[in-house]
């Protein structure tokens, strides 16, 4: 979908449809619905009163009239006025523009209750992502699409403002929509060497630092965790470490402008069968989903560019399948981190936390950061503690899950923190090893943080399990059903933060 900005009214804008809003309770059309109206005859107020519309959030209607279609979105009661509330309104108005057939759809910058470019960034974000579909493998297509996006804001005054989130939102949601399409893509089709070429190629369109570690090379760096994960498939490992600079040679302090330097790390799981202790085949469905953080890293990663903020940003992914074979890790086994640490090995279906324990030993080692978050559809424990539309935060730093929670709720993506529990390391006690990768059934998603704070050592670190929102059994106002892309928008928000 192209984006245009325009300066003009939304009833001089041509189109083949215009998606205006209303706020809850207010009997008076505004300017831009009230011109369209008159345009129409009274039409679009008529239709309004013989349908009752109550104009709440998402709920949208329409009137065919001069030729186009007029779509009039619920933006809810004008005092409770979120960016949230505006992404579902743009995405339900513009989903509707495309259902009547428009390829050609203007929409106001919606609501008044924020700043302009608060505003243009939030409709943007909800038209792209609301009208959002994978359709790679089907040999139909659908009909119905928009090309063309006018965003209209008529008042010159804010004509920069709207500019600059219109420019900020679409860069938000292309970056979603990059990390949909991998987590969508079957584990066929995107193996972890798949998901290297994909960065090399992210890499050299954005202008990015990247290397790609091997299975010898991962070996060399001691990544027996990783490895051990990596033992049973017969496809390679790929350990991949992407760099954004905002100026200069990336890796010294003196580099550029950057005002600090931050990890991402996404679990790359591209296929999960649980290993030696496989998953059932109803459990083992939606497996594809589990590089979700991975995606979301090369979303992240390959928006940076484009946004240009003064931080310097590593981007690592330990990508591979965890599947059973005769040379797969056994439950028992005893492996070895890139720190010394020794981990036996309690489940081989606990593979993620090991995986990522490599890669926060690199990150601390290797890139030497002020923070780390690392992103994993970790834990079953978590979805079952916050459901399938929030995602669980811990932290060994509040300022940073400070920041990062103030980020999430700008994002529109939900996240709650739990908290790390000293006591419950118990549970991860071995008899023969340091650490065993699993506890008992009973607070595992804090387990599991427990487990990956044990690598991020003093470094300000935190954990986003997206478990839950990483995908959908049903269609959501923001997302259809499969992948959503969550944490792509919480993560550029942080990073981005002025």
């Amino acid at each position: 979908m192209r984006v245009v900005v325009a300066s003009q009214r939304l009833d001089e804008v041509p189109g083949d449809a215009v998606v205006a809003g209303l706020y809850a309770g207010e009997k008076k059309l505004p300017g831009g619905l009230a011109r369209l109206d008159r345009a129409a005859g009274g039409q679009v107020g008529r239709v309004l009163e013989a349908e009752q519309f109550k104009a709440k959030v998402g709920q949208v209607t329409h009137v065919h009239a001069d030729g186009r279609r007029i779509v009039v979105a619920g933006l809810g009661p004008r005092a409770e006025t979120t960016a949230e509330t505006l992404r579902r309104a743009a995405a339900a108005g513009v989903r509707r523009a495309r259902d009547l057939g428009a390829r050609a759809v203007a929409a106001e910058v919606l609501g008044d209750r924020l700043p302009a470019r608060q505003r243009a960034q939030a409709v943007v974000e909800g038209a792209l992502l609301g009208a959002y579909g994978f359709e790679r493998y089907r040999r139909e297509k659908a009909e119905r699409v928009v090309a063309t996006l006018t965003v209209v804001e008529p008042d010159a005054r804010h004509a920069r403002d709207v500019a600059e989130g219109v420019h900020r939102g679409e860069t938000f949601a292309n970056a979603t929509a990059l990390a949909r399409d991998l987590v969508n893509t079957p584990a066929k089709d995107l193996g972890p060497s798949d998901l290297a070429r994909a960065a090399v190629r992210l890499a050299r369109e954005r202008k990015l630092t990247v290397r790609v570690h091997g299975r010898a090379e991962c070996r060399r760096l001691g990544m027996g965790a990783f490895l051990g994960v990596a033992a049973g498939s017969a496809e390679p490992p790929r350990f991949i470490h992407l760099i954004y600079s905002p100026a200069g040679r990336p890796g010294g302090r003196s580099a550029g402008r950057a005002r600090k330097r931050v990890v991402v790390i996404g679990k790359g799981i591209t296929f999960d069968s649980g290993g030696l202790d496989l998953k059932t085949s109803e459990g083992m469905l939606r497996m594809k989903y589990d590089m979700a953080g991975a995606a979301a890293v090369l979303g992240v990663m390959g928006a940076l560019p484009i946004l240009r903020p003064p931080v310097e940003v590593h981007g690592l992914i330990a990508a591979t399948e965890n599947m059973p074979s005769g040379s797969a890790t056994r439950p028992g086994d005893v492996l070895r981190a890139m720190n010394g640490t020794t981990i036996e090995v309690g489940n081989t279906d606990a593979e993620g936390r090991l995986t990522l324990a490599d890669a926060l030993c690199y990150a601390v080692r290797r890139v030497e950061p002020d923070e780390i978050v690392d992103v994993a559809t970790l834990t079953g424990a978590c979805v079952i503690a916050l459901g399938p539309l929030c995602g669980g935060l811990m932290a060994n730093d509040a300022g940073l899950a400070s920041r990062l929670l103030r980020a999430a709720e700008a994002a529109g993506e939900p996240f709650w923190q739990l908290p790390l529990i000293d006591e419950y390391k118990e549970h991860l006690k071995s008899e023969i090893a340091d650490l065993n990768n699993v506890g008992p059934r009973g607070g595992g998603a804090i387990t599991a943080g427990l487990f990956l704070k044990e690598f991020a050592g003093a470094t300000p670190w935190a954990h986003l399990d997206v478990a839950g929102p990483a995908f959908t059994e049903k269609d959501l106002p923001l997302a259809p059903k499969g992948a959503t892309g969550v944490a792509v928008r919480t993560l550029l928000t942080y990073l981005t933060a002025e």
